[in-house]
């Protein structure tokens, strides 16, 4: 079975990727770590990035904490994980992978 990491901001973006969509984990600044993801849409042009881009607001110093927690859901297993779904950052609902992520945001790749 197939993991999907699921997003959901402040502004009712949502999006879910799959877990091998994962291409890396980077802290930008203290207090935000960058996950970005494999493109959801291909822009035949080339002129668009060609990543996703999620930006976790998290408790200051605490990015390799969120990395590793983040690293360790892609690649669990075991009945918690039965559904499929990892739930990285839902601001609507206050679900987060970790209790120190705090918020997020969604920036896709467009066409």
């Amino acid at each position: 079975m197939k993991k999907y990491f699921i997003v959901n901001d402040a502004a009712d973006d949502t999006g879910m990727w799959p877990a091998e969509a994962l291409r890396a984990v980077t802290c930008a600044a203290d207090g935000t770590v960058l996950v970005q993801f494999n493109a959801s849409l291909d822009d035949p042009t080339g002129a668009t990035s060609n990543n996703d881009v999620v930006t976790l607001t998290i408790t200051a110093d605490k990015q390799l904490e969120v990395m590793k927690a983040i690293a360790r859901a892609a690649n669990a297993t075991g009945p918690q994980y039965s559904d499929g779904v990892l739930v990285l950052c839902d601001d609507i609902n206050s679900v987060f992978l970790h209790p120190d992520i705090l918020s997020c945001t969604i920036t896709l790749n467009t066409i």
